[in-house]
């Protein structure tokens, strides 16, 4: 009974406590009046779906920078593929071109061999027309880019011209033991020639030129087109030069005749003035010194593979050495002395050039001339 009257003594004094308490909104004022409750500052209300509006416009500019990015790496990616593609097809160009150009150079160095046979110059020109004719089939398997499909057309064409006068040059040679008109074989010769002439026009004019264009046309930079020369010596594209050749294929230098080359001149540049052998020659050393030796042939047959030489008899001794490929009875021909090096100033010395005598050759006084030179600063 004690405890049960204490329980309720308990609640009522939990409950007088708490209802007694007084708070802060019911505690009177001075002035009497209660004191109203402050009310916190609150977020105005978000318009309906305005998060996901906002969050689908982050997207939607992110997709449109990811796109632009993606745009821009294909671009560049489409830009190093046609570079390289363009570049590919170019330096394939270049291999065959240097090499049917290098096949040209040896034409030009067995045409012009002293001594040499005729049975062994035309079996000399059927090895290169064989190798001519791979490096044909090589260049009709070349890819070219789209926009330069039409050049790779001349270029097909540049190597079969020169397979073509390669073939009709060993036909026409075995022809020549045949004949003692040299009159017709040389037309004949030249006819062929003609068309390795042909090929290098071709080739310039309907590839070299029209893909430096296109390129350009393309964008394609740091790209650059090879030349490819197959006559090495204009003299023989005439009939009078194969004329000259075919005698000099069927006769020995002891047939008759004269042989024999002289020097006619010897100038220095840039100024051109003529070396006099019998006084001092001034001589100014700028950049562009060179010296060109004129020699003529004054002989009645064609001269081939001659070999010309300079000297300047200083301390150190410069000396150069040139040769004429080939120089037909009563024409001249120039060859330029380039970089030639410390020259020594101020001091008389001595230039000497020499023309070596050739087969059958009987007058050689004519062959060496010696200049006294002094070089002044240019």
């Amino acid at each position: 009974m004690f405890d049960r009257e204490k329980t309720e003594t308990q609640r009522d004094t939990e409950f007088d406590f708490f209802d007694e308490s007084p708070t802060v909104e019911t505690t009177p004022r001075k002035d009497g009046a209660p004191r109203r409750r402050r009310r916190l500052p609150t977020r105005p209300p978000a318009p309906p779906g305005g998060s996901q509006l906002y969050r689908r416009g982050v997207l939607v500019a992110g997709a449109i920078v990811l796109a632009v990015i993606l745009i821009l790496v294909v671009n560049s990616c489409r830009g190093d593929q046609k570079q390289q593609e363009y570049e590919g097809y170019v330096e394939d160009v270049a291999t065959v071109a240097a090499e049917s150009e290098q096949l040209g150079r040896r034409l030009n160095q067995r045409l012009t061999t002293p001594g040499i046979t005729l049975e062994a110059l035309r079996e000399s020109i059927e090895g290169l027309r064989d190798q001519q004719e791979q490096l044909l089939r090589t260049t009709d398997e070349l890819t070219p880019p789209g926009p330069l499909l039409e050049q790779q057309r001349s270029l097909v064409e540049t190597m079969q011209f020169r397979v073509n006068g390669l073939n009709g040059l060993a036909r026409a040679l075995a022809t020549v033991a045949q004949t003692s008109d040299a009159d017709q074989s040389g037309s004949d010769l030249a006819e062929q020639s003609s068309r390795l002439v042909a090929s290098d026009v071709v080739y310039q004019d309907g590839f070299q030129e029209p893909t430096r264009t296109t390129l350009e046309q393309e964008g394609i930079t740091d790209v650059s087109v090879p030349s490819s020369a197959f006559v090495q010596n204009a003299e023989l594209a005439s009939p009078t030069a194969w004329k000259l050749v075919v005698e000099r294929l069927t006769q020995s230098p002891e047939a008759g005749g004269l042989h024999g080359n002289g020097i006619q001149a010897v100038r220095w540049q840039p100024d051109g003035a003529d070396l006099v052998p019998s006084e001092d020659n001034t001589v100014r050393a700028t950049d562009q010194l060179a010296f060109q030796v004129v020699i003529e042939n004054s002989g009645d047959h064609q001269e081939t593979q001659v070999p010309v030489t300079l000297v300047i008899q200083q301390d150190p001794v410069i000396r150069k050495r040139q040769v004429v490929d080939l120089i037909n009875p009563g024409e001249t021909e120039t060859v330029t002395f380039r970089d030639l090096g410390n020259v020594s100033f101020s001091t008389r010395t001595t230039l000497k050039v020499t023309v070596e005598p050739v087969a059958g050759e009987q007058n050689t006084g004519n062959n060496t001339a010696q200049y006294p030179v002094i070089f002044t600063l240019g």
